[in-house]
């Protein structure tokens, strides 16, 4: 079996426990054969794997201007560049358009120095502050405020648009069907869709007033979210699903249990009983927040990912692990905090996750976008550590991500790749 790479200083004693843990679960011979896409389904169901896929999440655009100052290099500035940069193990999702169809037309309508006043193509009306942050805009107007808003607004949620799937999907099914990295297919969302088109006062409002029509919406959602993934999952082999939410905040969610599980949990339901029916029964979550009380409301819909786990906001994997033992499968959980503090809070934050990920179906990594306040120094040190710890080879051009580090601190310019 491949073993801990020469630097695995630190947590040598934790790495050989989950060696020696591995070997006798007979993973050496596998070791050289597994693939990405192998290893990420038997992470998943907690089978023997050489070691954990390694994932990130991703980062602020703004870390990428920090970085490129602290020795990131100049061509490296989409989550796609950075994926190829750190080397990370690559998944995918099926090509379908799953959101309204057409957009609205965005434009601005006022502009001063210091903000625009804005119409995206959801619709939305807000006004964007020019600071070069990346705050969450002021909201000014949404486009569903009525049943007859609704109405009109649901001719862009049509099914049978062409447009739906792309023109060349027999041609990309044959590429697709060799390949050795998970793919996943998008289910959409019951709440936080409908939250991004009315407002969160819009939502909460029609929940207790017309809260039939919140179940309409919902049900409509459902039947249009089947109706176009059917044609992608009976004809992939596919290895998971994703729901986007992002329906709860550091105390709890937006939306009470009781009407999660009235509303939410039978829908989900019908959606993950259908991609079983078909082999799919790895199916993601994306919520941040405290979701500690809804997670029993998903696994009863068949949803059993949680990702990203924002641990400052309580979403704790080690936390979420003891509660719901192995029913519930983990994204995320390191908390990005940890990594502005320091590599001694680094350190102490892999050791704390690691017997659960020791235990199996959790892929580590940092539980949100990865902000500017975390040093370019630092997040090396972090996946450097995480590697080590946790066994993952490093991919063959590590020493030249780290020599763009030393080349910072001589103040020598990065060269760009030829």
């Amino acid at each position: 079996m491949k073993q801990a790479p020469s630097g695995a200083f630190l947590l040598c004693p934790l790495w050989q426990d989950f060696a020696g843990h591995l070997e006798r679960e007979g993973v050496e011979e596998m070791s050289e054969t597994l693939t990405h896409r192998e290893r990420w389904l038997r992470v998943f169901h907690y089978q023997p794997v050489d070691h954990v896929p390694d994932e990130e999440f991703g980062y602020w655009n703004e870390t990428y201007t920090v970085w490129h100052q602290q020795g990131l290099p100049e061509w490296v500035r989409t989550e796609s560049d950075a994926n190829k940069f750190f080397g990370f193990a690559p998944r995918a999702m099926v090509p379908i358009h799953l959101d309204i169809h057409p957009w609205f037309e965005a434009k601005v309508l006022e502009e001063t120095d210091r903000y625009r006043i804005v119409i995206d193509h959801k619709g939305v009306k807000s006004m964007v502050y020019k600071d070069g942050k990346s705050t969450i805009p002021r909201y000014l107007e949404f486009p569903i405020k009525t049943r007859a808003d609704w109405e009109e607004f649901k001719k862009r949620l049509d099914p049978t648009d062409p447009v739906r799937y792309p023109a060349n999907w027999e041609e990309w099914k044959r590429k697709v069907a060799d390949r050795d990295y998970p793919l996943g297919i998008f289910c959409g969302s019951l709440f936080g869709w409908l939250r991004d088109w009315m407002g969160l006062e819009g939502i909460a409002i029609a929940c207790i007033e017309e809260p039939t029509w919140v179940e309409e919406m919902m049900e409509y959602l459902t039947e249009f979210f089947l109706a176009v993934i059917k044609r992608a999952v009976e004809e992939v082999q596919l290895d998971f699903a994703h729901f986007w939410e992002d329906m709860a905040y550091n105390k709890g969610p937006l939306i009470s249990p009781k009407l999660f599980r009235q509303w939410m949990t039978p829908r989900y339901k019908r959606i993950t009983d259908f991609l079983k029916k078909h082999g799919i029964d790895i199916v993601i979550v994306d919520c941040d927040g405290n979701i500690l009380e809804l997670i029993p409301h998903w696994l009863e819909g068949g949803v059993n990912v949680m990702f990203p786990l924002e641990v400052r906001a309580g979403s704790d994997p080690v936390l979420i692990r003891k509660k719901f033992g192995k029913d519930v499968l983990l994204m995320g959980g390191v908390d990005k905090t940890k990594l502005i503090a320091g590599k001694e809070a680094i350190v102490e934050e892999l050791k704390r996750i690691a017997p659960v990920v020791e235990e199996g179906g959790y892929i580590p990594h940092v539980d949100h976008r990865c902000p500017p306040d975390v040093t370019y120094e630092n997040y090396i040190f972090y996946l450097e550590t995480k590697r080590r710890m946790f066994g993952i080879p490093d991919p063959p051009h590590w020493e030249q991500v780290k020599e763009t580090l030393e080349r910072a601190k001589r103040g020598e310019k990065v060269k760009e790749p030829e």
